[in-house]
């Protein structure tokens, strides 16, 4: 795992193979007097928020073929710097970071909340994996575990990320994650094996 002077250097790296590449550059004088091991993320202004109406479940794994109108299962949000998004206790949304991240092919990450806003009911999905190669805002799955609304605010800082070394890939991460500004959702496929256990049941 990376500390803070190491992720400084990185950062102080622009255009080379190794370096970290977070817009809008983070303070990094300040990651000189810190001893953890992680550098915060604010949060974006883009919320997206699931509609509850006429939807009695959601299939999460699809077969191939099937039609999925993800637009009607959701609302897109956008809010300006000093706006506020109230999230009520028990809810959920995905929202997305201020900062566009790129990452090298010999590291990875992961974020979490931080442990200040967490003891207030905010939790961001644990450990969220970021692939090397990575490129674009971090998508996050906020849930208020809390007794009462959270107002949350653009800009803030929500998160940590964390990097670790890799051994170096071939290729950056091509998921359809990759390179987005925006949170979102994707169809969920069955797998082979899946859709081969499926078939075993209906033949039995």
């Amino acid at each position: 795992m990376l500390s803070c002077v190491e992720i400084k250097e990185k950062l102080n790296k622009p255009g080379l193979k190794d370096a970290i590449g977070i817009i809008p550059y983070p303070e990094t004088n300040e990651l000189e007097n810190e001893t953890s091991a992680s550098i915060d993320l604010r949060l974006g202004c883009w919320f997206l928020t699931f509609t509850h109406k006429n939807v009695g479940s959601i299939k999460l794994h699809k077969k191939k073929g099937e039609v999925e109108k993800i637009g009607s299962l959701v609302q897109e949000h956008y809010l300006q710097f000093g706006e506020e998004f109230f999230l009520h206790p028990g809810a959920f949304v995905l929202a997305s970071t201020l900062e566009w991240i790129k990452l090298p092919l010999n590291l990875g990450g992961y974020v979490t909340s931080k442990s200040s806003t967490g003891r207030h009911g905010l939790v961001i999905a644990t450990a969220t994996g970021v692939h090397p190669g990575f490129a674009g805002c971090l998508t996050l799955e906020i849930s208020n575990v809390g007794e009462v609304p959270l107002a949350l605010q653009p800009g803030s800082l929500v998160c940590q990320l964390f990097f670790h070394r890799v051994s170096e890939l071939k290729g950056a991460d091509t998921s359809s994650f990759n390179c987005t500004r925006k949170p979102m959702l994707k169809t969920i496929f069955l797998d082979k094996i899946a859709l081969a256990l499926s078939d075993k049941k209906h033949d039995s």
